[in-house]
């Protein structure tokens, strides 16, 4: 199950028939045929009831989902005859002229034509995370993003011959999400295939030839207790169940990119995620401007910053919606915001430079930076203006909170999940409005260019505070680093650029539709509704899919280690072997394989400790040791006492369906009425 959730027809359909176990199944089915004994072959049709259920639920999920990825794709933006049209990326042909603008991947090699301050983060290609600055004939590169200003560019080449494709994947395969389940479930999977085979002959050579056996008993005997190893089952409602996650969480909006994602959000216990667009709505609003120094032209200044850049975010929204556009002023140069510079700034003919940003990278004013705390502990964003490197006035914003954040933060608390932000503005407004948003522990605040770039002591410091302020790209990245190095799962929420590589690092990297083409790229998850409210639904479904997986594996693992424990121990007693296929058919289905259905679409929000073999072995192990050793003891005092063959049968079936159903009560714990009916 690598890769996106989406496959093809023939894919689904090949994936659930031309199996191993498949193959298996069919070959021991062919011997029971030619043993005569026909009704032990009751084992095939629940083997192709499962190839059909699994094939079902994966086509009716795959229409949700590949309607989901045409409303998420990547578009590009052309020229076509002088007008900014938007198109498929598979539509761009050499030769094209294209806009590229902040937050865009660029999707194919090109050449500079015309910039506006492009800056573009090329990391996917060199390693190195700073971003490089684009002049006119400079090349850009697909997989590259752009994290300021924007430009035209002439496509150079497309398909197989840019980076496109080869990046985007070798990006993906860096960070694919790990799953710690199917790593366990595939270790299984691989050490029962390598015993099948040497098992089954040596079984059937005892029960032949040591057992006393005739031929037709022999084969009987052998398959029966080959299909009991196999963990067909398993792998089946693994399947499906990731399957069927994947379809839940579409009708939850949310688009699940990599399925291995679904496991690693349901463990998360620390959910990192910038302010704008989650506690708040993002948009803000100027609440006033206040002097510094004497400059009558400030409210002229900030209309031409305001309309100056064709790439938007909130800030320079804000101050359109506020300051009216002045025309007539010549810029000589301008330098677009970046979340690494934090400010943007431009130079007026006559007039000077002005630098519009974060007071504390433009100012080193010990009471200008006072004034600034002072707005910030009212929960304010703070932004100076400077002229020539002069301070010359504030500009005080606002952000809007979203009315539901409160709630949200509050089911997080109740799951046992941690809330880290990391934002890009000053640390004191963001506590601020993290604890107006009803996030308490936001007290805990830090200015994050004051960490430790050490890893061990950035480690000691990182579970400290709740708020980090101030941090570049960079900066988040090494917090998810150091999260994840002290046994922390993280997630990771983020919209913008300046995300991705916090995004690419985390356990479950999680976008908005609405954000960047980069962050989309990069992330295993993608919100399509924009809201992080709908965190709530999507880490509750995980944990749904995770809890309901792991109860199912307890029955089938139980079965497939006692029926290897017996096949060792029947060998080394050289005894006929307790069960023959009908009998197993009969306890899979009614204690295994019906249970098994009905556990895996139940619905419960369990916190899912990390340890998926060691919490199956705790009940399976203790279980299977169990049943081994009442068959076995059945076998012994039946032969002291005499036991008929139909009376021994009855016994060892008796036995093995007490203990099944002990596993499965097990199982359903703690009990509810739905478990309870299963009982």
């Amino acid at each position: 199950m690598k890769g996106t959730a989406s496959r093809s027809r023939w894919e689904i359909i090949s994936s659930h028939i031309f199996t191993y176990f498949n193959f298996l199944n069919l070959v021991l089915a062919g011997l029971v045929l030619l043993s005569g004994q026909y009704k032990n072959m009751l084992f095939m049709g629940i083997v192709i009831t499962n190839a059909v259920i699994g094939i079902a639920q994966e086509l009716k999920v795959k229409k949700v989902i590949d309607a989901l990825s045409v409303v998420t794709a990547t578009k590009a933006r052309r020229f076509v005859d002088g007008k900014i049209c938007q198109c498929e990326i598979a539509e761009i042909q050499e030769g094209d002229t294209l806009k590229l603008m902040l937050g865009d991947q660029i999707p194919v090699d090109c050449e500079i034509l015309k910039t506006d301050g492009l800056e573009v983060n090329e990391s996917l290609l060199t390693g190195e995370s700073l971003a490089v600055q684009k002049k006119q004939g400079d090349f850009v590169y697909s997989g590259s993003d752009v994290v300021a200003g924007s430009a035209a560019a002439k496509v150079l080449h497309t398909g197989d011959d840019n980076y496109a494709t080869q990046l985007v994947k070798k990006a993906k395969t860096k960070r694919r999400a790990t799953s710690e389940m199917q790593d366990a479930i595939g270790r299984i999977i691989k050490y029962v295939s390598y015993a099948l085979i040497p098992v089954g002959l040596l079984l059937f050579y005892i029960q032949r030839f040591s057992a006393g056996n005739n031929l037709s008993d022999s084969i009987v005997n052998t398959v029966a207790g080959v299909i009991g190893m196999i963990p067909e089952g398993l792998v089946l409602l693994t399947s499906i169940s990731f399957i069927l996650g994947v379809g839940r969480l579409a009708k939850k909006n949310a688009l699940v990119q990599e399925m291995e994602a679904i496991e690693a959000l349901a463990r998360v216990d620390v959910l990192c995620l910038d302010k704008t667009g989650t506690i708040t709505t993002g948009d803000l609003q100027v609440e006033k401007v206040e002097p510094i120094m004497r400059d009558g032209n400030v409210e002229e200044v900030l209309g031409v910053i305001a309309y100056a850049f064709e790439e938007t975010n909130a800030t320079t929204e804000a101050l359109r919606r506020h300051f009216t556009e002045v025309t007539g002023q010549k810029i000589i140069e301008k330098v677009p915001f970046s979340s690494s510079r934090k400010h943007m700034s431009i130079t007026i003919e006559g007039k000077g430079k002005y630098c519009l940003g974060a007071p504390e990278y433009l100012s080193t004013d010990p009471k200008i930076l006072s004034r600034a705390e002072k707005y910030a502990a009212e929960g304010m964003r703070v932004l100076l203006l400077s002229h020539d490197g002069r301070e010359s006035c504030f500009i005080i914003l606002s952000d809007i909170i979203k009315p539901d954040a409160a709630e949200t933060f509050a089911f997080f608390r109740e799951k046992n999940v941690q809330i880290k932000i990391l934002s890009g503005d000053n640390p004191l407004t963001v506590s601020v409005v993290g604890m107006r948003a009803g996030l308490p522990e936001a007290a805990h605040y830090i200015d994050a260019r004051k960490l430790p770039d050490e890893e061990e002591e950035l480690q000691k410091e990182i579970g400290k505070y709740t708020v980090f302020g101030r941090v570049t790209p960079e900066k988040k990245q090494a917090v998810i680093k150091a999260l994840e190095a002290v046994g922390n799962v993280t997630g990771m929420v983020g919209d913008g650029v300046n995300d991705v590589l916090a995004l690419k690092d985390a356990d479950c990297g999680i976008a908005m539709a609405a954000g960047s083409d980069a962050a989309k790229q990069i992330a295993h998850i993608v919100l399509l509704d924009s809201d992080f409210a709908s965190m709530r639904q999507i880490v509750g479904e995980g944990r749904t899919i995770i809890s309901n997986i792991e109860r199912v594996s307890t029955l089938y693992l139980t079965k497939t280690i006692y029926s290897i424990l017996l096949c060792i121990i029947y060998i080394i007693l050289a005894k006929s072997y307790p069960f023959i296929p009908i009998q197993l058919s009969l306890i899979g289905g009614t204690a295994i394989g019906i249970p098994s259905f009905v556990l895996a679409l139940e619905h419960h929000e369990e916190t899912i400790p990390c340890g998926f073999l060691r919490n199956v072995l705790r009940v399976s192990l203790p279980a299977a040791v169990c049943m081994v050793g009442s068959l076995v003891a059945i076998t012994l005092v039946g032969e002291w006492f005499s036991f008929s063959e139909l009376v021994s049968s009855s016994l060892h079936l008796i036995a093995g369906g007490i203990v099944s159903f002990g596993v499965l009560v097990a199982a359903c714990m703690p009990m509810n009425r739905v478990r309870f009916g299963l009982w």
